[in-house]
């Protein structure tokens, strides 16, 4: 099950709602293709450009064959999915978060639910929200809408798989004094671990029992007050626990951009009409 569509909202002085869509592709070898899935978000398919909407950054990830494309628009999620579920034949969606009303499951839960953990999920058993029953040829998106998500990878100094998979149980927010917010997979990658965080914006101010170091980042959306932990304490905390058993961390990527960073740039590109912004930036942005 492939692709995954994941919806941030957040005000903006443009006068409208903006939603920074991270789209995660199978596909990073082939800069075309993955540039003609960019495009599609910004034009038609009669090559009208679709106004108030621009791609941010393309991030692409060799070793395992994908892309994250960040997209900013003022848009819903549910609509996308039905628009994406009749354009392209055998497509089926779940929702999570917002879009998934009245009971606005998180991500995690729905994947579960979904079987996308499962090495050979049974398509059979999977009832998505919009769409038919999925097939593999297609697999399954997750179409949703939630407080801004960044992704955090730290990278330690080990191929000790079964060790990088403690330290993920031990940073989880689902596991006592873990992160508030924080998803945890490990991974191999490139000849090491990386410890791959999912961090969610969490409800209220950064958590007081947590006040060492450098504040959390903060924002709000319609007078809700929403934060993140920082890059720096999870780096700091995989450090610690890789530490304790003689491993060193190698580096740390931020993929995409956090919340002020998005906002100010989306400004600045629709503002000024740019649709594909990340070729003005010159670079891609981990």
């Amino acid at each position: 099950m492939e692709g995954l569509f994941c919806c941030s909202m957040a005000a903006c002085s443009l006068g409208n709602r903006l939603v920074a869509c991270l789209l995660n592709v199978s596909e990073a070898r082939s800069k075309d293709l993955v540039e003609t899935v960019a495009k599609a978000a910004l034009f038609n398919t009669e090559g009208v450009r679709r106004e108030g909407t621009t791609v941010l950054n393309i991030f692409n990830d060799h070793d395992y064959n994908r892309s994250v494309i960040t997209i900013v628009a003022s848009i819903d999620s549910i609509t996308v999915a039905q628009g994406l579920t009749e354009r392209v034949q055998g497509t089926s969606a779940f929702l999570f978060g917002w879009a998934d009303s009245p009971l606005q499951r998180g991500l995690a839960q729905r994947r579960k639910e979904m079987g996308w953990f499962k090495k050979k999920p049974d398509m059979q058993t999977v009832w998505p929200d919009i769409g038919p029953q999925p097939q593999g040829r297609f697999g399954l998106t997750g179409v949703g809408a939630s407080p801004y998500v960044i992704n955090c990878n730290v990278t330690i100094d080990t191929q000790d798989l079964a060790l990088g998979r403690s330290i993920a149980t031990a940073m989880r927010e689902s596991t006592t004094g873990g992160l508030p917010g924080v998803q945890v997979l490990a991974l191999p990658h490139d000849g090491a671990v990386e410890i791959a965080c999912n961090v969610e914006s969490v409800k209220g101010r950064y958590p007081s029992n947590m006040t060492a170091g450098e504040p959390w980042p903060s924002f709000s959306i319609q007078g809700q007050p929403y934060c993140h932990a920082p890059a720096s304490l999870i780096t700091a905390r995989v450090a610690e626990l890789a530490g304790r058993q003689g491993i060193g961390t190698k580096n740390t990527a931020l993929v995409g951009f956090t919340p002020h960073e998005c906002r100010g740039l989306a400004e600045l590109a629709l503002s000024q009409g740019i649709a594909e912004f990340w070729k003005e930036q010159h670079r891609i942005r981990m």
